[in-house]
């Protein structure tokens, strides 16, 4: 399988080169990201593409991964605060309408969801659109990999400072986790030249 070719080629990228991604390549990624699995099929995160140098170099200020502004296009997974009835109602009619189903096609379904997500705190709600952001992650990588796009999973920078800048709060989100994505400087990389480290498959996986 060629897929397991590209993710032994895979790596978290350390310097990039200046070279660009193509638009065509990036909104492969989207849609790659776009169509992942999310539990209920809700998509409880929003994705933000930062291309404007300027942008990223403020996003960078203080932290120590040098990907946020070094690199072709910065990915932000913005999860929910809070999983709203409004939301709820007019995903489950988008449902109806992309499915062509009658209007209440879909209401027992709806119903559900507005009871389980009424007891949770808003908390609960953020913690949960988190995890299904990560769903995300996973689906861009392996989309970037096929792609032969370099990319860089992080989590140490501040969600506040991106919360602020991209003015993530008001929109009921907030920065969950961030993906860089961009071409490999393997002159100036140390681990471009590195085997790929991995548990041997016997150990990692047991079959029942």
């Amino acid at each position: 399988m060629e897929l397991i070719n590209n993710l032994k080629w895979r790596y978290a990228v350390k310097k990039y080169s200046e070279e660009l991604i193509s638009e065509n390549k990036i909104d492969q990624i989207i849609e790659a990201i776009n169509l992942t699995a999310s539990s209920c099929g809700i998509q409880p995160y929003r994705l933000i593409v930062v291309t404007n140098p300027e942008i990223r170099e403020k996003l960078a200020e203080g932290s120590f991964n040098s990907q946020i502004k070094a690199s072709s296009h910065l990915l932000v997974f913005a999860a929910f605060n809070k999983i709203t009835n409004e939301y709820i109602t007019e995903y489950v009619a988008m449902m109806e309408k992309q499915r062509n189903l009658e209007i209440g096609a879909l209401n027992d379904f709806r119903d559900v969801l507005l009871s389980h997500f009424s007891t949770q705190t808003p908390e609960q709600n953020a913690i949960w659109s988190s995890k299904q952001a990560y769903i995300g992650l996973g689906t861009a990588l392996i989309a970037a990999a096929e792609l032969k796009v370099d990319a860089t999973p992080m989590e140490g920078f501040d969600p506040e400072t991106f919360n602020e800048i991209l003015g993530l709060t008001e929109k009921n989100l907030h920065a969950s986790v961030i993906l860089s994505l961009g071409y490999r400087d393997a002159a100036n990389d140390y681990l471009a030249s590195m085997s790929k480290v991995r548990l041997p498959i016997d150990e990692f996986a047991t079959k029942l």
